[in-house]
């Protein structure tokens, strides 16, 4: 799963309003569930950018192939106790329905977890499946450089950063 920052208010929004219009929860103030959905959000984004910066300057400093970043970057994360890769919608719904049980803006939940989870992976799923689009996007823009390369690796980052950019998703 990867989260985007431009999607976050987006992802908690349309959280918050499933809950609210399915009577799963009950809240006088939902713009304020909707913060509390997208700090959980924001902070898994933070931590995860702070993993991957440190597992580069670890693969940099110790001058290891870009291949063995995934698995560093999974070690670190597991020290950590923080969760990366396609398990990691479990853990950020495991953390947003904490918070919703214990925000002081949520009067009352009246479903179990697993109906929230319900909603929740089909929001965020819905919103992060764009990587696959951005990938194809940034690809394209790149397809005369042969992949595996240091060079292709710096433009395909290039690339990919332009996509986001246009697409107002970082």
């Amino acid at each position: 799963m990867k989260l985007y920052t431009g999607k976050v208010d987006i992802i908690a929004a349309e959280i918050c309003g499933r809950l609210v219009a399915d009577e799963l929860i009950d809240t006088p103030n939902p713009e304020e569930v909707e913060l509390d959905i997208a700090s959980v959000l924001k902070e898994y984004i933070r931590r995860d950018r702070k993993l991957t910066d440190a597992a580069k300057d670890i693969c940099e400093k110790q001058g290891l192939p870009y291949s063995s970043f995934p698995k560093l970057k999974r070690q670190m994360a597991q020290k950590e106790s923080f969760i990366v890769g396609d398990e990691a919608i479990d853990y950020v719904m495991d953390q947003m329905i904490g918070v919703l049980m214990h925000s002081q803006f949520v009067e009352e939940v009246f479903a179990e977890d697993h109906e929230i989870k319900v909603i929740m992976r089909e929001v965020i799923r819905k919103h992060t499946e764009i990587e696959t689009e951005l990938d194809a996007e940034a690809r394209q823009k790149i397809k005369n450089l042969k992949e595996g390369t240091n060079e292709w690796d710096i433009e395909y980052r290039k690339a990919m950063d332009q996509v986001m950019k246009r697409r107002k998703l970082n």
